[in-house]
């Protein structure tokens, strides 16, 4: 039970009470920001004034869902509501980055269901309709990437596979099932310890770039799998092509080729975002902590 009237003191010194912790933050004064990802349950110009009075400093707005329309119809409700409210929010843009994912299935299926002990075939044929028995991978040159005793994880890790042979000619990878699971269509993929042979940004992300970021002039990109240096030099010439050498670029770290070129990274980024989720697939998830205190502490 919390006092109204006892102070209690603090680790780094003074003493906080009821009433410091009921009294309104000053947005001005607080050093930590609070971001929001904006979707459909909080996109109205109502709903957005409640997230600016509850503190809401950016508003990210994430390229793997959605259109240019949607997300600029967004973006003019939430600058009315940040004039309504006389706050100023900024804006990020989150691209969709490369990513590897599972195909579709055959006969109209939405989803399969997994056995523990079952082989499963993923083939690089992405025009291939999948069942239990093999499904499709987009990725062209897993057969080439991985080795056998590695894992391949799916569907965030729900789903856990092993390799155990490599066809190089069919583009086939065997895989021995883990966990029973039921997987629905084009669900990600990530390959623990790989580095993935694809471009950090896609064609797509330089068009969300091009003819919404800079168009709409927002103060960040949160540039998705980041690798090295190189890639946030592609994205800063993107934005100076475009008119946009003012917007920030945000690296998120989460794959381990990433974290291994973290300092060359650093030299060039404007600010890191450690993104805990991917990454924990990309390395054992308890040492996700020390990753994040290695890259904090740099």
């Amino acid at each position: 039970m919390i006092s109204n009237t006892s102070d209690v003191p603090t680790l780094a010194g003074g003493y906080i009470n009821l009433g410091m912790v009921k009294k309104p933050t000053d947005l001005g004064s607080r050093h930590t920001k609070v971001v929001c990802t904006l979707g459909p349950a909080c996109w109205e110009v109502s709903q957005l004034e409640q997230l600016i009075d509850a503190g809401m400093n950016i508003a990210r707005f994430n390229f793997s869902h959605g259109d240019h329309e949607g997300h600029g119809k967004c973006l003019a409700r939430l600058r009315e509501a940040a004039k309504n409210k006389d706050q100023n929010v900024a804006v990020m843009l989150d691209t969709k980055g490369p990513e590897i994912r599972t195909g579709f299935f055959a006969n109209g299926e939405k989803n399969i269901f997994l056995v523990k002990g079952e082989t499963l075939t993923l083939t690089t044929d992405y025009d291939y309709k999948g069942d239990k028995h093999k499904i499709a991978c987009s990725y062209p040159s897993l057969a080439t990437s991985v080795t056998t005793g590695q894992s391949i994880l799916v569907a965030d890790g729900s789903l856990v596979l092993t390799v155990l042979s490599c066809d190089v000619d069919a583009g086939e990878v065997q895989c021995r099932v883990e966990n029973n699971c039921q997987i629905g269509e084009r669900k990600n993929m990530n390959l623990p310890g790989v580095v993935v042979d694809l471009p950090t940004l896609t064609e797509k992300d330089i068009d969300d770039i091009q003819n919404w970021g800079c168009k709409h002039g927002v103060d960040f990109i949160a540039a998705s799998f980041v690798r090295k240096a190189s890639d946030v030099k592609k994205i800063r010439q993107v934005l100076a092509d475009n008119g946009g050498q003012h917007i920030k670029i945000i690296c998120k770290i989460e794959n381990l080729e990433g974290l291994q070129n973290y300092q060359s990274i650093l030299r060039v980024t404007d600010a890191i975002m450690v993104a805990r989720g991917d990454l924990g697939m990309e390395i054992p998830p308890e040492k996700v902590f020390l990753a994040q205190k290695m890259m904090i502490r740099e």
